[in-house]
């Protein structure tokens, strides 16, 4: 796999602004800003981790480096999950059984 750019970098960093043509682009509307939010950048933190052999393999067939691929994939999965393991984490966990268990449940 070939990851060389052929992009002109020269002339894109020599670009204004202006020059760039976004009339394909449509604009944002207030409620996309209304929904924004900051998020900061954080220092990563180093772990250990247990692979499959072949899940490590894709990732690094990737083109990229693995590690900060599955960090984006785990940020992805976190991300989508978030609102479930929220309210999950609010149920005790001996409750939850009990309550998946009763016949009227």
């Amino acid at each position: 796999m070939n990851n060389t750019s052929k992009t002109d970098w020269a002339r894109i960093d020599a670009m204004a602004d202006g020059d760039i043509d976004t009339s394909d682009i449509p604009p944002l509307p207030d409620e996309f800003f209304a929904k924004a939010q900051l998020r900061m950048p954080q220092s990563p933190v180093k772990v250990a981790v247990s692979v499959d052999t072949d899940t490590l393999a894709w990732f690094q067939s990737q083109g990229e480096s693995a590690d900060q691929q599955m960090s984006i994939a785990l940020r992805i999965y976190a991300e989508a999950h978030k609102a479930h393991l929220v309210s999950v984490s609010k149920v005790n966990p001996l409750q939850q059984a009990n309550h998946t268990n009763t016949a009227d449940g």
